[in-house]
């Protein structure tokens, strides 16, 4: 892990945050903070998270993801697994991208998962989850012979073609949704071409699962549009707002 920026508080600091690490990368701002749990909203908790600091990933001034509630992530690939035919065995995912680690952690859980391959572009997520504090929820998952990190850029990786493994699932998270994407260089993954790249690396009966933090019809739509079948919307719960979701679509049999 590269050398932690010492916290010193400045206007407009929370006393119970503290910024661990920040990097400036190829892609922005990447920073990563902790949050005192006792300072949270505790309706914002779910079990097992409610112990602990909480850890938050910041992308170019943008919230992506924290430690507080990872329902939804192990959602994204739950449901991806249970909407593969069960008598496919030993079926193959991919994970875009790493996040805080809760969407790898489920994968691993599940034996009935074979290769594990996860895409990460950014190098300081994947420090803060091989020698940083984010190693609590994903170390297990790391050390697994299924799992393979690839330190690369994912609609760059779904879009090459030459010498690519097909995948049963691809699970996608590197957004806060197709509406809302975090930098304007991931529009191209939820574009025509964009998912017809998703479908084209998925095996026959396939399943796309992609994370988002609202509903989008409009991106339902588009997946229909892309030649998926069986599209549709899972939701989770959240403290306030509208619910997290997880639109499934299936490649044709």
């Amino acid at each position: 892990m590269a050398p932690v920026h010492p916290w010193h508080p400045t206007a407009g600091d929370e006393p119970a945050v503290r910024t661990l690490d920040r990097r400036e990368g190829p892609y922005g701002e990447v920073v990563l903070r902790q949050r005192d749990p006792a300072a949270a909203d505790p309706n914002t908790l779910a079990a097992p998270e409610r112990c602990g600091p909480v850890y938050e990933i910041i992308a170019n001034g943008c919230f992506l993801m924290d430690t507080s509630d990872g329902r939804s992530e192990r959602l994204l690939v739950d449901a991806a697994l249970a909407a593969l035919p069960p008598d496919r065995g030993s079926p193959s995912v991919l994970i875009g991208g790493l996040g805080v680690g809760f969407s790898l952690a489920r994968a691993a859980d599940e034996p009935r998962w074979g290769r594990i391959t996860v895409v990460e572009r950014e190098t300081a997520v994947i420090d803060w989850h091989r020698t940083g504090p984010l190693a609590a929820v994903s170390g297990p998952a790391l050390a697994d012979p299924r799992t393979e990190i690839l330190h690369t850029d994912l609609v760059a990786h779904l879009c090459t073609d030459a010498g690519q493994l097909a995948y049963d699932a691809l699970c996608l998270d590197i957004d806060n949704g197709p509406d809302w994407t975090v930098t304007e260089d991931n529009d191209g993954l939820y574009s025509p071409a964009g998912l017809a790249a998703c479908r084209d690396r998925l095996t026959s009966g396939g399943v796309l699962a992609v994370w988002s933090a609202q509903p989008s019809p409009a991106f339902e739509q588009a997946l229909r549009n892309a030649g998926f079948e069986g599209v549709r919307t899972e939701e989770m719960p959240v403290a306030r707002g509208v619910p997290d979701v997880v639109h499934l679509a299936l490649r044709s049999a």
